[in-house]
Parts: structure tokens; C-alpha cells; sequence
């Protein structure tokens, strides 16, 4: 966990870091945790008074979808929504940069799950200079001010960004080239981002230091090892769950006097 107030300084050789675990126990620990979730899930489900919403954040091939795919699997879709931020429609364009976030926002008993997300607004309109400095440069304020907002109306909010090297970004952007079933996510215009490298890692650590607070803290996730990268999330993510009180709801009726003929 970034702490409030800190400064992270986001050096490749951390992004490989494991904390001693190993594939196969990291597997092992995954699947006990997603089961652990789905039960968490079904008690906010019924409980009906929290919601939870997951961020996510990462420069290409960090993993954000594979995290969706391994972890957030975990949810019912009954009551889990995944919310992909692309560059902004016309009409999000002609309101405020942060309407279709809020709109976005899981009600009360469901998990949302923000793949990108409302720091963009920090992150890419900065490095590709789309607003001026003196705009963007107000946004961390407003930010902790919308996410001070959801979490004192029961929305507790989990940001992870996802730590990845340069060298394996290269890696995973030289896979998508050569794998068919992996080409449609390759697009020339990743190869000019990653020339925003150093740029992009300095928004980055602002974005951290700037907005990582105790309501709404972030967490750093070291992503070159793809299995750690999902138990680290599993794992934060059902200590984030079990921090709410949760409980179902008690029945307007005697369960005792109940006969099913």
C-alpha cells in the first residue's frame, strides 16, 4: 500500500519481485481466494447496504485484463460490472471529465470494476499535453474529493496499479505481434506510447503520491510475474472485502413456522 502522503519511486527491478512465493502455491493460494470472494460477494449481494469498486490502473501490458479475467472471475455477474474507459465521446466531452465516471459507479450490493479509469484524466491528458498544466494539475484535489464522496456514501473504493518493467512490456507487445489470437489487441500507436516511457512513470508516481489516501489508498502491484500479480490482487482485494460489516438481512418472518408442502 502506497501510504498517504508517500512518494513511490517505480524502479523496474521492483516489478519482478515475489515475496518468496512460488507458481504452483500462488495458484493453489488463488483458487482458495476466489472462492473466499464469491462468498464475500454473495453476503454484499444480500446485504444490500456497500458496494465495492475495483480500479485499475497500468500503462500497456501491465495486465489489466488478464486481471479481470483471472481474478474478477471470482464474481457473480448478477452483480458485477465491468466499465472499460476508452478516449471520451463526444457527448462525455461536452460534460464534466468526471460524469461518466460517477455514472459508472456500482450501486449499493454490487462490485464495479474500472478497467482505466477516471485517472486518465491524469495520466494520458498530461503526457500528450490534450489540456493545459494549470488544468490538470487541479484534478488530484478533485479526484480525492469524488472518492472522499463515494466512500462516505458506502462505496469502498480498491485501486491497483499494476507495476510491469519495460523490458516485459516489450515481451507482451512482441507476443501480441506474433500470436494471431492475440494481434486484434496490438495497435502501431502502443509502439509511440512506450516512447512516453519515462513520461508516463512520472505521471504515474504523482498520480500515487498525489492520490493515495487514507480513504481511498493505492495499492502497487509488482506485475512482470503474471501469477503473483493475481494472487496479490485476490488477496488485497478479499482483505478490502472482510473490512466491511456484512451480514444478511434478518427475515420479516419466523423461519420456524415455515412448512414447504
Amino acid at each position: 500500500m502506497v501510504p498517504p502522503g508517500g512518494r513511490p519511486e517505480l524502479q523496474d527491478r521492483h516489478a519482478n519481485r515475489d515475496f518468496g512465493w512460488n507458481e504452483d502455491d500462488a495458484e493453489r493460494a488463488l483458487k482458495q481466494n476466489r472462492a473466499r470472494l464469491e462468498e464475500l460477494q454473495y453476503k454484499l449481494y444480500a446485504d444490500g447496504r456497500y458496494a465495492v469498486l475495483v480500479v485499475l490502473q497500468g500503462i500497456d501490458g501491465s495486465g489489466k485484463d488478464g486481471t479481470i479475467r483471472h481474478v474478477m472471475t471470482a464474481f457473480n455477474p448478477q452483480g458485477c460490472t465491468v466499465t472499460s474507459f476508452k478516449a471520451p465521446s463526444t457527448m462525455e466531452l461536452r460534460h464534466d471529465y468526471l460524469w461518466r465516471v460517477h455514472a459508472n459507479v456500482p450501486p449499493r450490493g454490487e462490485v464495479g470494476v474500472f478497467n482505466r479509469s477516471h485517472y486518465e484524466d491524469v495520466l494520458v491528458v498530461r503526457v500528450d499535453g490534450l489540456v493545459p498544466r494549470a488544468v490538470w494539475a487541479q484534478r488530484y484535489d478533485q479526484i480525492n474529493d469524488f472518492e472522499r464522496l463515494l466512500v462516505s456514501n458506502s462505496v469502498r473504493i480498491v485501486k491497483f496499479f499494476l507495476h510491469v518493467s519495460k523490458d516485459e512490456q516489450r515481451k507482451r507487445l512482441e507476443e501480441r505481434v506474433r500470436d494471431p489470437a492475440k494481434q486484434w489487441k496490438f495497435e502501431p500507436a502502443d509502439l509511440e506510447k512506450r516512447k512516453q516511457w519515462s513520461a508516463y512513470r512520472k505521471a504515474f508516481e504523482d498520480m500515487l503520491a498525489r492520490c493515495s489516501t487514507a480513504h481511498a489508498p493505492w495499492y502497487c502491484i509488482p506485475a512482470d510475474r503474471k501469477w503473483f500479480r493475481n494472487l496479490a490482487v485476490s488477496q488485497i482485494l478479499m482483505q478490502e472485502f472482510e473490512k466491511l460489516p456484512l451480514r444478511f438481512p434478518k427475515s420479516a418472518y419466523d423461519p420456524k413456522k415455515i412448512r414447504v408442502r
